[in-house]
């Protein structure tokens, strides 16, 4: 049963709409503003005082899984909005929460009613969108059913006048005889002026499945105004990438991440995964747009205005998952609006804003042929001149860790006769063969901040590979081959420490303007290596990070529980908490409507792959 509670409206009601001032003072949509830049124009924690932050208010949500009551594990990837003086935060089960941002309190609570039996890859919802016309306030809901829900931001009730009750069913008409289940929404969708545009999540372990399409919705309705086709149907531009009919009926190619808006151009930015199956591709030979590509859209229309593909034909699963965020740099003498966007395999692209042409040189490099029957991998693939890649991409024998005696010896033993120094871009085969990146990055969906102000971006990356051989299908099988790990998903031992020398994370600062590094710092350690005395080795890190007026990088992201502050012109550890679980999301920071007081908010759910710890817990912290 859906329900609110009555008394919030009361509580709020002193809330009136907000102006540009209050907005800065917010944090209204995911990413910080519309275009993702996760900055805020906030400086009351500073460089000075961010060493006496401490915990203002905590709030459970009570929803996780650790995968023994139901099937599939949570992870709480959320971060809150704050609009009009009240946070809004959904849970891993896709549920959705009013709080007083003062004190964490809750008002309302919305609850779309997820089957939790379900398997999934992962309970989880990253968030919300708000949308106003200045009479009516509606946040948007996603969920893992694959429905839309328009919710009243006052009373947590459903919009009636938003598809059937609130709701429009996503799912309904992509999944084409597909088990429904296969179609859901993980991350927030995009707020275009009137209209809602919404990617969503499908699966890419078979060649078939729900169409990825991107669609544009009515706000104020739910009516669909425009699909956009992913992969690209006869007669649209692009469908001669894909040979034959391996168009049809073709999996992933979605967008299942946070989408990124030019309000001002009236453009959506999308980031497209890769074409299903992952690994193999002999089905879909061709360069297969718009795969692994950013596709800006007319959002009014659903048009392509630009695209750019960062890899073809893609065999190794470096979908483009995280927001591009929409910056502005100089270039020659003038200020020129551009796209950011940190892929997997280590590399930034970034982009001129309205035609999409490359701002650093970028060359095509041949790269070497697949050796596995019936593949035509592509022959050559873009190599950023600048900035450097900001990941490992490759990995050669006497580079297995010597942390610890036992870990060297587990990962030599995991090794034998596994094939180490492929370059980027080298087709998995039949040998056993250590990858690099991983198929988590490099860079994730936590993506990047940047500050304004000094032209920085920050990136966390965590250098996690993984050890993997193709192996021959049954005849009957759709395709002849199919990917496996050699022991774990990931490139570690038995406790997760990475096979290869530190650092096995980082944190990376490049001025756009030259596309140099600023400086670059190991993000995360093992406590219990440190206490033995090896120097900090960094640590593998989901989410990403924000940067303020304060001279400060907050980030979580990191799998030892820790929730740190940098100073953002030189890198240096600034503050340093411990969370009741893994901070594996992006935070937000605000000013309390009352108190005036700045806030910094993270979800610390732990789980997904990295900690076996699992909280439903949303802490905030402020100055004494």
């Amino acid at each position: 049963m859906r329900r609110t509670l009555a008394g919030a409206l009361l509580s709020i009601a002193w809330l009136g709409p907000a102006n540009e001032c209050a907005q800065g003072q917010e944090w209204r949509h995911w990413g910080g503003d519309s275009g993702g830049m996760k900055y805020s124009p906030l400086d009351q924690i500073t460089k000075k005082n961010v060493g006496s932050l401490r915990v203002a208010w905590e709030f459970d949500t009570g929803d996780l899984s650790d995968g023994k009551t139901y099937p599939s594990r949570s992870a709480f990837q959320a971060t809150p909005l704050v609009v009009d003086g009240v946070m809004y935060v959904t849970s891993p089960f896709s549920r959705l929460f009013a709080l007083d941002p003062e004190t964490g309190r809750k008002l309302w609570v919305f609850d779309p009613k997820i089957d939790r039996n379900v398997r999934l890859n992962l309970f989880v919802n990253r968030g919300v969108a708000y949308w106003s016309d200045g009479k009516r306030r509606r946040l948007f809901l996603g969920d893992l059913e694959g429905r839309l829900h328009s919710i009243d931001a006052r009373t947590g009730t459903p919009d009636a006048s938003f598809g059937a009750g609130g709701m429009v069913d996503l799912a309904k008409d992509v999944v084409e005889g597909f088990e429904r289940g296969y179609y859901r929404l993980t991350s927030p969708v995009a707020v275009c002026g009137d209209v809602v545009v919404a990617g969503g999540l499908v699966p890419d372990g078979e060649p078939q499945g729900p169409s990825g399409q991107v669609r544009g919705l009515d706000a104020r309705t739910g009516k669909l105004l425009w699909r956009f086709h992913t992969v690209p149907r006869p007669g649209e531009f692009g469908n001669d990438t894909w040979e034959g009919k391996s168009w049809e009926k073709r999996g992933g190619t979605n967008a299942w991440s946070v989408l990124s808006v030019d309000e001002k151009r009236k453009m959506v930015f999308l980031p497209i995964t890769s074409p299903a199956y992952d690994f193999y591709g002999g089905d879909r030979k061709g360069a297969n747009l718009f795969g692994n590509s950013v596709v800006a859209l007319n959002c009014e229309t659903g048009e392509r205005v630009w695209h750019y593909q960062t890899i073809h034909h893609d065999l190794w699963d470096w979908d483009l998952p995280a927001q591009p965020a929409l910056v502005t740099v100089q270039r020659d003498g003038r200020e020129t609006p551009a796209v950011a966007l940190v892929t997997k395999q280590g590399f930034l692209f970034l982009l001129d804003r309205t035609t999409g042409k490359p701002l650093f040189e970028v060359e095509e490099r041949e790269v070497p042929a697949s050796e596995l029957e019936g593949e035509h991998s592509w022959p050559t693939q873009p190599f950023p001149l600048k900035p450097p890649p900001f990941a490992r991409q490759a990995m050669d024998e006497d580079e297995i860790t010597e942390v610890t005696p036992e870990s060297r010896a587990e990962c030599l033993e995991m090794t034998k006769g596994a094939v180490f120094g492929e370059p980027l871009f080298h087709p998995m085969h039949e040998k056993p063969t250590v990858l690099f990146p991983g198929l988590n990055g490099g860079a994730n969906w936590g993506g990047a901040a940047f500050d304004p102000r000094s032209t920085l971006l920050f990136i966390n990356s965590m250098d996690v590979g993984g050890l993997f051989r193709m192996v021959r299908r049954d005849e009957e099988a759709t395709l002849p081959y199919r990917l496996r790990a050699v022991k774990y998903e990931f490139f570690w031992d038995s406790k997760l420490y990475p096979c290869q020398k530190p650092p096995w994370g980082s944190l990376t600062a490049i001025d756009l303007n030259s596309g140099e590094f600023r400086w670059r710092v190991t993000l995360g350690e093992f406590d219990e290596l440190t206490a033995k005395g090896v120097p900090k080795t960094g640590a593998p890190n989901i989410g990403g990070p924000i940067v303020t007026a304060g001279g400060l990088v907050f980030i979580g992201a990191t799998n030892d529980r820790k929730f740190r502050a940098f100073d953002k012109d030189t890198g240096e550890e600034l503050w340093m908490t411990r969370l009741p679980a893994s901070g594996m999301a992006t935070p937000a920071t605000y000013l309390g409507p009352k108190s005036k007081k700045q806030f910094v908010v993270i979800a610390a759910g732990g789980g997904n792959k990295y900690d076996l710890t699992f909280t439903g817990k949303l802490v905030a912290f402020s100055l004494p």
